[in-house]
């Protein structure tokens, strides 16, 4: 009976032997007790009320945990998608005001649209143009973004500029004015997490640190001494909701929701992939989108924040022991009861250590070792990973997201325009191999051109096909084994190659070309050109004609 699985909960349950259902359910409870803190927290960032953070555990995360196809990742708002949310809608309407919470609700609807259309049409490949300096860069933009945010409201000080660099320095000035009490339930509760973290790992220290600190407001009266505290959270499960949106507002959040679903994709979808190639089961990306489009439908119709993935919270679970989505089904029903019975209890939670929480989860995205890596790799792919870091809190996320995008274009263009075309001269064992002379033999050059040749790259071919074809050369062979492609800007190029070589009494050929590449060329109309299935037959030939 090792293998069998219970027939409840359908996928949820995927691969759970009955005996591993207590491991299950506990490790649900683990992750209720990370959620509820954490959700809080990143409803505040995103300028919504806490309530939407907690709903966004019930509805939303039953829905993704029955319809993904991952056994073990995690729904939920996390840092990047909170800080996406605060930035995308302040341009609309005032953090915490009801449009700005309509539009919260509608935002998540939007990104249901996105995430379904993107399932539909197969667009998860877009999600690739986020390259890892990109999105290193870009998360921990927010990561910063994030963390001043927190430190305002551990110091329980207020600033009045908008643009980061004036908050930043109106933060500095008033820390003379920082609270406290504030200061020390913020502090204490950073260092009660990490210090449960480090000799403790098993304790779920965000809520521990939580309620020590909440206990420690209330016995203290520190909210008398200007220790702020969550206030009343409604009670009660979620009701449906449509949100009261004007029409030409929707339109207006596509741009937004595209920029959240991008970075959920290339972050979930890389966080899945991960954890079923370790436990080595199948997972359909399609599936997962549609599961993250649903998950923001019940969202959007339940005034809950927008969902997304949350790379820290699946680690949790699989350190568990967790290989199931039981407990993201456990995690539901749990806030569900929370809400239901225990709501008044959250209204003493402190802001300065719902702050602290954050703040600790938050650093982990300042991913310095990676930093550190693209420096010591590749420089040109580090100043992206930092104009994408700085951009996003001087800029905004959207504007930062654009602009990661074009990064990672133009990088991507810089490299095919240049890539390697080398001269190539007969080697041990019959291969051929790079040669510091143009020549394979006098008057023979063969040149093996390491891209697809396309628009980007036809004037460097060109350029290198001068170079090689000097005085004294008579053929000129093109290994094409590397090219999969040519444009058509490619194929002019090869027309007017062709054409110069020949006026000067130079034979061109085409050596290792796939059968469908020599289609793509006689489409093209170069059939005529002599071709060779390998180097040596090209080598063989030339001396046979020579």
């Amino acid at each position: 009976m090792a293998d069998a699985t219970a027939p409840a909960l359908g996928s949820a349950l995927r691969g759970v032997p009955r005996a591993g259902l207590a491991k299950e359910v506990i490790a649900g409870i683990t992750l209720a007790a990370l959620a509820i803190p954490l959700n809080i927290g990143y409803a505040q960032i995103a300028g919504l009320p806490p309530v939407t953070g907690l709903y966004a555990a019930i509805v939303p995360m039953l829905v993704f945990a029955l319809l993904c196809s991952s056994r073990q990742l995690v729904a939920s708002p996390d840092a990047p998608i909170a800080a996406l949310i605060g930035s995308l809608l302040a341009g609309f309407a005032a953090p915490g005001t009801p449009q700005y919470v309509e539009l919260a609700y509608a935002q998540a609807l939007v990104c249901a649209a996105v995430f379904l259309l993107f399932a539909v049409f197969r667009l998860g490949f877009l999600a690739n143009f986020l390259s890892e300096p990109v999105l290193v860069g870009f998360i921990a933009g927010l990561a910063i973004e994030i963390l001043t945010s927190q430190v305002k409201k551990i110091l329980g000080i207020k600033t009045t500029a908008e643009d980061f660099f004036p908050e930043l320095w109106q933060i500095i000035t008033g820390i003379p004015d920082a609270v406290p009490w504030s200061v020390a339930v913020g502090v204490g509760t950073m260092a009660v997490i990490v210090g449960l973290r480090r000799y403790a790992p098993a304790l779920p220290g965000p809520l521990i640190a939580l309620v020590l600190a909440t206990v420690a407001v209330a016995v203290a009266g520190l909210d008398k001494h200007g220790v702020s505290i969550l206030g009343p959270v409604p009670s009660g499960l979620p009701t449906p909701h449509l949100p009261h949106v004007p029409l030409g507002q929707w339109a207006a959040l596509i741009p937004g929701a595209v920029a959240i679903c991008a970075v959920t994709l290339a972050d979930g979808l890389l966080t899945a992939r991960r954890y079923a190639e370790r436990h080595g089961y199948p997972l359909d990306a399609d599936r997962e989108l549609r599961a993250f489009g649903f998950a923001n439908v019940g969202a959007g119709f339940t005034q809950a924040m927008t969902t997304g993935s949350s790379a820290s919270r699946t680690a949790a679970m699989d350190a568990a022991g967790s290989r199931s989505q039981i407990p993201s089904v456990v995690c539901a029903v749990v806030v569900a009861v929370l809400l239901a019975f225990f709501s008044g209890v959250l209204r003493y939670l402190p802001d300065a250590a719902l702050a602290g929480i954050v703040a600790v989860a938050v650093v982990k995205l300042l991913d310095v070792v990676a930093l550190r890596r693209l420096w010591r790799l590749r420089r040109s792919e580090f100043w992206i990973a930092v104009v994408c870091m700085v951009g996003v809190p001087v800029l905004g996320s959207l504007t930062a997201v654009v602009i990661a995008f074009l990064l990672s274009a133009v990088e991507v263009v810089r490299r095919a325009s240049r890539p390697r075309a080398v001269a190539l001269k007969p080697g041990p064992e019959g291969r051929f191999v790079r040669s510091d002379t143009p020549e394979a033999a006098p008057g023979l050059v063969i040149c093996r051109f390491e891209s697809d040749l396309f628009f980007a790259n036809a004037a460097t071919f060109t350029d290198r096909v001068e170079e090689l074809a000097g005085d004294g050369v008579r053929w000129f062979v093109l290994d094409a084994g590397a090219i999969t492609d040519v444009d058509t800007t490619g194929a002019q190029t090869l027309h007017e190659v062709v054409r110069t070589l020949g006026d000067r009494g130079v034979v061109f050929a085409v050596s290792r070309a796939t059968g469908p590449l020599r289609d793509l060329l006689a489409h093209y109309g170069l059939a005529d050109l002599p071709y060779y299935a390998s180097n040596r037959a090209a080598l063989d030939a030339y001396r046979e004609k020579g």
